[in-house]
């Protein structure tokens, strides 16, 4: 199969960037509001548009909607389709089956490489929040760049503002980099899975650890090459999807998908890569994890209650009521979070949101037509 040439301008290879936001997932932690129907992704948690839309809107003019692709299982793409209307239908690109990002990327990358080698994927998870959206575009053009150039699996890493717990770090070596416009690739040293506190405070005052965005960019080529040298197993996939792409083999492409393990990219290959680069991703980023993630992007009253709806306090301080088209009243209480779903409602103390996963876990078994 030929691969068309790219085209130059002032006298500078021009790069075919194309972006993959990963659509898929329950976002449970955003229970009673998200669920498997209607998971966060689609939810309009900031704004008046749901997260996918805001992370699309975010590259108008950087990619057009040609280059622009989406990945989720099928009753999840029709909601897709539905929400970004721009996207050529075959952009829409379906999971047979939810097996976590590792198969979903090895498949979408796949058709890429297949209609050029040498372009450059963007992985973005469609339910994260960019505060500063002008800087992201710019470091994002940037490290496109870089993972064509250098040839290398490129990604975000979120300077720490905390010693949080709850998040993988990437550890770089800040002597070892590369640069594109004086922005800094610090070369991937390792990786480290949600440290206790002494070692997230360890990790914070050495300056040399960032946390995991879960954004990652490579050339269709290079991503290639890191699983033949890296990942064997699926690069014996890889090798059997290209045919089954080529021929648009349904079955085929169903049974070697499910070859694939069921694993985050990120322990299936990018831990595994030596060399990888790294740029600081100080852009404003959350990955919206939890609902007291929300206290710093809703508008906060002078009780340091926050909401998207009307609230009406009486000496009440601290609280989070996500409660649509509806007036809440307060009396008395302190660091609690209030969501009314319609036919759920969640209330519970703002240290002890993490627990809402558990909480699903629950209902799997006494309540499942909750979810």
């Amino acid at each position: 199969m030929g691969v068309r040439k790219s085209t130059r301008k002032n006298g500078r290879k021009k790069l075919d960037l194309r972006v993959v936001i990963l659509a898929g997932g329950s976002g449970t932690r955003f229970w009673p509001l998200s669920r498997q129907q209607n998971p966060k992704q689609y939810l309009k948690i900031i704004s008046d548009k749901s997260l996918i839309e805001e992370t699309a809107n975010r590259l108008k003019g950087l990619v057009p909607p040609s280059r622009l692709y989406t990945i989720a299982v099928a009753e999840q793409t029709r909601m897709l389709k539905r929400l970004l209307p721009r996207l050529p239908g075959n952009n829409f690109l379906v999971e047979p089956e939810a097996r976590n990002t590792a198969p979903s990327l090895v498949l979408t990358t796949a058709s890429i490489y297949l209609k050029n080698p040498e372009a450059v994927v963007i992985a973005l998870p469609a339910d994260h929040f960019i505060k500063d959206i002008d800087e992201f575009r710019r470091k994002l053009m940037l490290a496109a760049e870089a993972a064509y150039r250098f040839k290398k699996i490129v990604m975000f890493g979120i300077p720490p503002v905390s010693p949080a717990t709850g998040y993988g770090y990437i550890h770089v070596s800040r002597s070892q980099r590369q640069e594109i416009n004086g922005e800094k690739f610090y070369q991937v040293r390792g990786f480290r899975e949600k440290p206790d506190l002494p070692t997230a405070l360890e990790f914070m005052q050495s300056g040399e650890y960032y946390w995991n965005s879960g954004i990652f960019l490579w050339r269709a080529d290079t991503f290639a090459e890191s699983l033949r040298d890296y990942a064997p197993e699926m690069f014996s996939a890889w090798i059997k999807l290209l045919p089954a792409l080529r021929k648009n083999d349904r079955q085929e492409i169903r049974r070697v998908f499910l070859e694939i393990p069921a694993l985050s990219i990120d322990y299936a290959l990018i831990e595994k890569i030596y060399g990888s680069l790294m740029s600081p991703g100080d852009f404003g980023w959350s990955d919206l994890g939890s609902w007291s993630t929300l206290y710093d992007y809703l508008p906060e009253d002078e009780d340091c209650n926050v909401s998207r709806d009307r609230v009406v306090p009486l000496e009440a301080r601290n609280c989070l009521v996500f409660n649509p088209g509806k007036l809440t009243a307060l009396i008395g209480v302190e660091n609690l979070i209030v969501v009314n779903a319609g036919d759920a409602l969640l209330i519970c103390r703002k240290d002890q949101d993490q627990k809402v996963r558990e909480l699903v876990e629950k209902l799997k078994k006494e309540g499942p037509e909750y979810l």
